[in-house]
């Protein structure tokens, strides 16, 4: 989740912005379909048959309840035309759209892979938080527009989630390709970015 302003020096909490709110509902954004199985199995959710979604989109959904908790786990799955997963910020943003449009719900959580530079301190099969997000690959040189395609904005802060899970924190960049062009580079490291990845600015886009 991410704070209304990347201006202020304020910490806003998770806790703080929900208030006496309870989640109930928790929707999982994951780009594929493999890194989303083991969840599957842990929460033993089952796979939508009567989807909610519009008619020949590829997305799968798996659904059920842990505890109290309404876990509902969603993927863009495999391009019908091409075979190959549907990574990247479209099908997400559309996924993650929808999700909301049709399951209201009270949390959203992106979770994947990314890659990450151990230059800051990053090695295989660390798990991170993002401390804040922006874009390496949204670039338009005109003023105004280019600090709106970097999209700077920190994350709420959880405490909590990163102690109890002995979690790394650290910022993100997203882009929508999987190499990553000398451009890109400079635009990450402009980004202070710990991890890249290709779809988690989505979920904290302004509203």
């Amino acid at each position: 989740m991410v704070s209304p302003t990347d201006t202020s020096d304020v910490i806003v909490t998770a806790d703080a912005m929900l208030g006496s709110k309870s989640i109930a509902t928790i929707v999982i954004i994951i780009a594929m379909q493999k890194e989303a199985l083991p969840l599957v199995t842990a929460f033993k959710l089952s796979k939508d048959i009567d989807s909610s979604f519009p008619d020949g989109v590829p997305w799968v959904w798996y659904h059920g309840m842990y505890k109290d908790l309404n876990i509902n786990i969603l993927c863009p799955r495999k391009d019908p035309v091409f075979g190959v997963d549907s990574v990247g910020t479209v099908s997400a943003s559309l996924l993650t759209y929808a999700s909301v449009q049709a399951l209201k719900p009270d949390l959203i959580i992106n979770a994947g892979t990314a890659g990450g530079f151990k230059a800051k301190g990053a090695n295989i099969c660390d798990c991170y938080i993002a401390s804040g997000v922006a874009f390496h690959d949204r670039r338009n040189p005109i003023p105004a527009a280019k600090q709106y395609g970097i999209g700077l904005q920190k994350s709420f802060a959880t405490p909590n989630l990163i102690s109890d899970l002995n979690l790394k924190v650290g910022k993100l960049s997203t882009g929508d390709s999987l190499d990553m062009s000398e451009q890109d580079y400079v635009s990450i490291s402009a980004n202070d970015a710990v991890i890249k990845d290709m779809e988690a600015f989505i979920c904290w886009e302004r509203r």
